[in-house]
């Protein structure tokens, strides 16, 4: 499938953002398929989006590629996007589409969920810009389903619509957790003393890493140390605690079930594509992990799961790929 539409390039170069919890990347397109003038930056450092975008059209990479003439712009926020104003939810930010616009004299500006922009990068991600994790083969022209821990759970998919995609506004992280075995039931139990609706996102995230290192530590009777996600990573990838590790072993096994049940519920044959900097962190530790094996595991369906491939991005921007590709497509 192809991406058309380059028309608005002719106006000059295309805003490009990608909003998540705590960081954000801000580049321009300045040809087609050309994405320059990136930079990244913590969220907590500016008041507003307007504060953040002018910080970002003041730098000498974005003047030099006339980031201040750009009249067309796609913003991907980790929220959901329902009408004109936009509150984060794991961040302070909220904001006026149209009054993004106007300050910055735009002719148009879309803004849209991260995770249905990272779906629509999807179909044109370079072969080595994405990593298979087990078995299985993509077919073509069929369904991709996606997801991705972040800050939070992320789930979305792309459904083949004649020679362009449609990628699927969701908020399946949202789903109810579904343990699979005594631990996560442990695990759930403890989760549910501090929030009455328990969602994957509380467990299968970046902020829910924390809540199941705690879960763990009371499991195994031992007292949990004041650690962040960062922290639980880092001990738990060098073995330098059992707990931490036995957190990360924990995440990756329930990432396999809800991306197990993501390919059932969309019939994803053209495989399961794994976002965000969570598993992205991960490398080898994800590769030898229960993941694959929890992802097929569905009882009379597993032999069809097994069929179908899963895939970790591994490009560095995927979401202001797809950022381009659905201002492209509009």
């Amino acid at each position: 499938m192809k991406r058309e539409s380059f028309s608005h390039l002719a106006n000059g170069p295309r805003l490009l953002a990608d909003i998540g919890g705590t960081s954000a990347s801000f580049a321009l397109e300045t040809a087609p398929n050309r994405i320059e003038a990136i930079w990244v930056t913590d969220c907590a450092a500016y008041p507003t989006l307007g504060a953040a975008l002018v910080a970002y059209l003041s730098q000498t990479a974005a003047v030099a590629a006339g980031g201040y003439q750009a009249r067309f712009a796609g913003i991907a926020i980790a929220n959901p996007i329902d009408g004109d104003w936009v509150t984060m939810t794991n961040h302070h930010w909220s904001f006026s589409i149209e009054a993004v616009c106007s300050q910055f004299s735009l002719k148009s500006l879309v803004v849209v969920n991260d995770f249905t922009a990272l779906a629509s990068a999807l179909p044109y991600l370079a072969p080595d810009h994405k990593r298979q994790i087990g078995g299985g083969v993509a077919r073509a022209g069929a369904t991709i389903g996606l997801v991705g821990a972040d800050a939070g759970l992320g789930v979305s998919g792309l459904v083949p619509a004649g020679d362009r995609w449609i990628a699927i506004d969701s908020e399946g992280g949202h789903s109810t957790f579904a343990p699979m075995n005594e631990r996560e039931i442990d695990i759930l139990r403890y989760a549910r003393r501090y929030h009455e609706h328990v969602s994957s996102e509380r467990l299968v995230s970046g902020i829910g890493i924390a809540l199941v290192y705690r879960a763990l530590a009371e499991r195994a009777r031992v007292e949990p140390q004041d650690l962040n996600t960062a922290q639980i990573m880092e001990r738990g990838l060098h073995r330098l605690c059992p707990v931490c590790e036995e957190t990360l072993d924990a995440f990756c096994d329930m990432l396999g079930t809800v991306a197990g049940n993501v390919a059932l519920t969309l019939g994803a044959k053209g495989g399961i594509y794994i976002g965000g900097r969570i598993v992205a962190q991960m490398s080898e530790f994800f590769e030898r992990s229960g993941f694959r094996a929890r992802f097929e595991q569905k009882g009379r369906f597993s032999d069809y799961l097994s069929h179908i491939p899963t895939f970790v991005i591994t490009e560095q921007f995927p979401t202001l790929i797809g950022m381009s590709a659905m201002l492209s497509a509009g």
